[in-house]
């Protein structure tokens, strides 16, 4: 048996991402932790220098795991398509839509307006471009 111990997602500045999940999705700091390379290079199967750092957010019970690599020659973003094998978005439910969108703006994220369906969904970027899907809270 399995449980979810917490979703990681890349980004290019930690403090930035902080302020983005907390101020927009009400994300709360739980800790920080830095990385040693030799540990970090073996599990995620990164080239040293490997120089990660990770901050860790919680909601609800829900733990995002913020992941920085500080070192040269890391991937640049790219958008992907819902059709593509892998993560698509993360989704959150809130209790009003057009200030979760108003919130979002205000963070430092994106709100892509030609989602939006009727009041009932919408997708929003993240500073760093990640897909967040934004639902009324039932």
């Amino acid at each position: 048996m399995a449980t979810v111990n917490h979703v990681g997602l890349c980004v290019n500045d930690l403090e930035r991402s902080r302020a983005f999940y907390e101020g927009a999705l009400g994300f709360r700091h739980r800790s920080d932790l830095a990385v040693p390379d030799a540990p970090a290079a073996t599990l995620l199967q990164v080239e040293r220098p490997v120089g990660l750092r990770a901050m860790y957010l919680e909601r609800d019970g829900w733990v995002l795991e913020l992941l920085h690599f500080d070192r040269p020659g890391n991937e640049p973003r790219r958008d992907r398509s819902f059709t593509e094998p892998g993560l698509t978005h993360i989704s959150f439910g809130v209790d009003d839509l057009p200030s979760a969108c108003a919130l979002v703006t205000e963070h430092g994220g994106e709100v892509l307006e030609d989602t939006e369906i009727l009041g009932m969904a919408v997708m929003v970027r993240d500073p760093d471009g990640q897909l967040l899907e934004l639902l009324p809270r039932v």
